[in-house]
């Protein structure tokens, strides 16, 4: 269930993106508009970045069986996968945000992959 309506939402995010792009300029749709758009930027990526790391997740695995005597490495469940991109698909949206403000530099980028790294320690953690 949860795969499906990932899948549902990227799709619709994706159009609703592309429509956003194509039909409105920044100034003419306002501070809401910029709002929904950077929010389907962030259920695209979130939808994609999931399948990502659920399906590299499954790839690991299966190689890893040749290499691994004791101890198998599990694969990462959908929803565990889904949990970690949650944290990494926010990055490029903050990246985004910093870059409409004007003020993407090296201390951003740190500042950024270090709150990812938190959070994905966090997620690691908690589930």
């Amino acid at each position: 269930m949860l795969k499906r309506s990932l899948i549902i939402a990227t799709i619709i995010s994706l159009c609703l993106m592309v429509a956003i792009v194509n039909l409105f300029s920044p100034t003419a749709i306002g501070p809401v508009g910029i709002l929904i758009l950077f929010f389907s930027i962030y259920t695209s990526l979130l939808g994609v970045v999931t399948f990502l790391i659920f399906y590299i997740s499954f790839l690991v695995t299966y190689f890893s069986t040749t290499f691994t005597v004791v101890k198998p490495i599990s694969r990462l469940s959908f929803r565990k996968s889904y949990y970690f991109s949650t944290v990494v698909a926010s990055a490029p949206v903050m990246m985004l945000a910093l870059g409409s403000v004007g003020s993407v530099g090296f201390y951003e980028n740190i500042l950024i992959f270090t709150f990812v790294i938190i959070g994905l320690i966090y997620v690691s953690r908690r589930i």
